[in-house]
């Protein structure tokens, strides 16, 4: 298991950004928690098979049609799953 943290930066927010990576994550069997950030972003947990999580970058770098992403930053995160499912939240996760 695999878990990385993701900030996507560009027009991604009121785009149907979170909810469309939620479908894209969730089809990839990948759990995690995604939220817009105050400095208009979007930032996501994601956990699972390394390869779901690259299908998932690829992903990210362009979005649902309206967005715009302009970069995407990848950290990778050791430590145990923490997520049961993958989940739209509305501030950043403790």
């Amino acid at each position: 298991m695999t878990r990385a943290r993701f900030v996507v930066r560009g027009r991604v927010q009121g785009v149907n950004f979170r909810a469309a990576a939620v479908r894209e994550a969730t089809a990839h069997g990948l759990t995690g928690c995604i939220w817009n950030t105050d400095d208009d972003a979007v930032e996501l947990v994601a956990e699972g098979d390394a390869n779901a999580l690259a299908s998932l970058e690829r992903w990210l770098a362009h979005g649902p049609s309206l967005a715009r992403v302009e970069r995407v930053e990848r950290t990778d995160l050791g430590g145990v799953r923490r997520y049961q499912d993958f989940s739209i939240a509305y501030a950043a996760p403790e």
